[in-house]
C-alpha cells in the first residue's frame, strides 16, 4: 500500500484523510474478517459492499481500489449514481474508461496505477464538472494523450507522476500550455507553488483552537492574580477592623482610666476638706 500511495502522487499520505490525490468513501464499509478477500474482491462486488444496500443516488463518494475489473473496463456503476462527487479506482486494471457511466457531480477521480494511455473524451462527455484527475502511473506517453483534457472546463488540478510523459522536454510548460484551465500540475503550479493541503488546514485550525488551553490558562492565572488581589485586600479589611477594635479597647481603658484618676482626684479633694475642718 505503501508504493501505490508514492506512486499515485506526492500529496497522497497514510491513513484516511481527504487530500488532493487521495479520495475516500465517506460510507467506508466494515472490512470482513479476511483483509485478502476485501483486497482481492473484484470491483462490481466491492462496488455492491460499499452501497450497502442503499439506493445509489444517496452515495456522494466511492472507493474501489484494489478491486480488479475483470474486463478492463469501468464495472458496477450506472447512471443511477447521480451524486457521486468523489470517486476511486485505483490500481483496478482499467484499459478503457468508455463504460464509464454519465457522472455529472463528479468533481474528484482517482485512476492512478492502471492501464490507461488515452482516449479521454469520456471525461468531458461523462464528467463535465470534474475538478481533480489524477492520472499517475497509467501510460501516457505523448502530449496528443490529453488533447481530450481541453473539454473539461473546470479541471484545476491534474496529476501525471510516473506516467513516461513527464521524461519529455519542457513537460511542464508544455501541459499548462496545453490545458490552460489547469492550475496544479503533479501539486504545483507554473510558479513551483504547492497545491493547499486540506490536512494541513485542519492542522493549522487545530492549532489555532489548541491556543485555547494557553488562553484558558492565563484566564486561569488572571483569576489567580485577581483571587490574590481579593485576598489581599479582604486581609487589609480584616487588619482595619483589627486595628479599629484595638483603638476602641484603647480609648476605653483610656476612659476608664481618666474616671478613676478623676474619681481618685475628687477623694483627695474631700480629704484635704476633711483635714482642715479638724
Amino acid at each position: 500500500m505503501e508504493d501505490q500511495r508514492t506512486n499515485c502522487g506526492h500529496q497522497r499520505r497514510a491513513g484516511d484523510a481527504l487530500v488532493p490525490g487521495t479520495f475516500l468513501s465517506r460510507h467506508r464499509p466494515t472490512a470482513p474478517s479476511s483483509p485478502t478477500t476485501y483486497f482481492t474482491m473484484d470491483m462490481k462486488k466491492r462496488i455492491i459492499l460499499e452501497l450497502r444496500n442503499r439506493d445509489p443516488a444517496e452515495v456522494a463518494e466511492m472507493l474501489v481500489d484494489n478491486s480488479p475489473s475483470e474486463s478492463g473496463e469501468v464495472e458496477g456503476l450506472s447512471d443511477k449514481f447521480v451524486e457521486l462527487e468523489v470517486l476511486s479506482m485505483i490500481n483496478v486494471g482499467l484499459n478503457s474508461l468508455a463504460k464509464l457511466p454519465s457522472l455529472p457531480k463528479l468533481r474528484k477521480l482517482e485512476l492512478c496505477d492502471n492501464n490507461l494511455s488515452g482516449s479521454f473524451e469520456t471525461l468531458s462527455e461523462k464528467c463535465p464538472n470534474l475538478i481533480y484527475l489524477n492520472l499517475s502511473s497509467n501510460k501516457i506517453k505523448e502530449l496528443s494523450n490529453l488533447e481530450a483534457l481541453q473539454n473539461l472546463k473546470n479541471l484545476q488540478s491534474l496529476d501525471l507522476l510516473n506516467c513516461e510523459i513527464t521524461s519529455l522536454e519542457d513537460y511542464r510548460d508544455s501541459v499548462f500550455e496545453l490545458l490552460p484551465q489547469v492550475t496544479y500540475l503533479d501539486g504545483f503550479d507554473q510558479e513551483e507553488n504547492e497545491a493547499p493541503d486540506s490536512e494541513a488546514d485542519e492542522e493549522d485550525e487545530d492549532g489555532e483552537d489548541g491556543a485555547g488551553p494557553t488562553g484558558d490558562y492565563d484566564d486561569e492565572d488572571d483569576e489567580d492574580e485577581d483571587g490574590s488581589e481579593g485576598g489581599e485586600e479582604e486581609e487589609e479589611d480584616d487588619d482595619e477592623e483589627e486595628y479599629g477594635e484595638e483603638e476602641e479597647e484603647e480609648d476605653e481603658r483610656a476612659d476608664t482610666q481618666g474616671q478613676k484618676r478623676k474619681r481618685d482626684v475628687e477623694d483627695d479633694s474631700e480629704d484635704d476638706e476633711d483635714d482642715e475642718e479638724n
